[in-house]
């Protein structure tokens, strides 16, 4: 046997003794029969660190706990917070996760550990969004509670991973907006496709979605004979995604029409007209 596989072995033999040693075995701790009173609060938190190596998440999420309630004073009490908060996010039981990570920044606001438990906190609501259908209530959450870590803790080394998961949460909210208008669209409901693609063009300028929602309005628009609305919409394609295919296909249905690509009229969209392209704010 090689020096490393023997350490190795010898390694994980002496952490299944610390554990049994320390809080009995895995199914009396799952029956929830080990009196954890008999044992002291670094036997029972590396009990759960144990538990956290052997991918067993909820249940060192059980240890973390007692922990915190039976030695609430204790140096390892902070901690035990904090491990609780990322064990229950690791078993998905996100709920768990935000309370505790919630309970960590109320009692211990300044300490070094406060961003991640933040963090947490967003991730909490951040990792649920795929999961929430059409219901938008999470994505909101996860966009404030990551503007929390970004403003709160700008220098600390989870601000980028939270301007990015920010960017892809606000990203994930005008998708929806974008598949709720198309919807529409497919259905012949003009103006109901109109206000969905109307909130991506004046709230989510910014997104990946803003080119497509555009070439929806003008294809909604002259659906509707609003020709005014059209061709503005395609001003505005033509000036900041001239190298988009949704430019390519307005340009088609425009000028297909004898229409060209140019504000006109006094709408909504000659306003976005004037603040994207001309500069002009009034």
């Amino acid at each position: 046997m090689s020096k490393g596989k023997s350490r190795a072995t010898l390694i994980g033999a002496a952490l299944v003794a610390l554990a049994v040693a320390g809080c009995g075995d895995k199914e009396s701790v799952e029956r929830g029969t080990v009196n954890y009173e008999n044992y002291t609060a670094q036997q029972i938190f590396e009990r759960g660190e144990y538990d956290l190596a052997q991918n067993d998440p909820a249940l060192a999420a059980k240890s973390f706990a007692e922990v915190e309630r039976l030695y609430p004073y204790s140096d390892l009490a902070k901690r035990a917070v904090i491990m609780q908060a990322f064990a229950y996010h690791r078993d998905k039981d996100y709920e768990q996760s935000r309370a505790a990570a919630q309970r960590f920044i109320d009692f211990y606001p300044t300490d070094e550990d406060a961003a991640y438990a933040q963090y947490l906190l967003a991730l909490s609501y951040y990792d649920q969004i795929d999961e929430v259908g059409r219901d938008q209530g999470l994505t909101f959450q996860a966009l404030q509670s990551l503007r929390e870590v970004i403003e709160r803790y700008p220098d600390s080394e989870y601000a980028n991973a939270s301007i990015l998961k920010f960017d892809l949460a606000f990203d994930h909210l005008a998708s929806k907006e974008m598949e709720i208008g198309r919807y529409y669209l497919k259905r012949d409901h003009f103006p109901a496709a109109i206000n969905r693609f109307r909130v991506v063009v004046e709230d989510f300028q910014t997104t990946t979605h803003t080119a497509e929602a555009l070439h929806r309005l003008v294809e909604s628009y002259l659906s509707l004979g609003l020709v005014d609305e059209a061709r503005t919409a395609g001003a505005i394609l033509g000036h900041n995604f001239r190298s988009t295919e949704w430019y390519e296909d307005s340009y088609k249905l425009l000028t297909g029409r004898g229409l060209t690509l140019e504000a006109a009229g006094d709408n909504w969209l000659r306003q976005i007209y004037r603040q994207t392209v001309q500069g002009r704010w009034l």
